[in-house]
């Protein structure tokens, strides 16, 4: 998948990276290379914790319920 990410410079020198279409996914670094890095892992569990509460709502499986897909 692809996203985009916005890289600001804060007042204390960090970079903050934020993902604009997942919404509260930000993250941050020393470094460009490091914001990035951890702005990915942010937006990894940021679609797990997703997945989590669509799981969460899902109703009691039946014998063809939901299955889980892997991309």
């Amino acid at each position: 998948m692809i996203f985009h990410v916005v890289l600001e410079n804060d007042e204390d020198g960090w970079i903050v990276a934020e993902c604009p279409s997942l919404p509260g996914c930000v993250s941050q670094g020393k470094t460009e290379e490091e914001a990035l890095a951890n702005i990915k892992e942010a937006i990894t569990a940021w679609l797990w914790a997703e997945d989590q509460k669509a799981v969460a709502s899902l109703p009691p499986p039946r014998a063809n319920g939901a299955v889980r897909v892997t991309i």
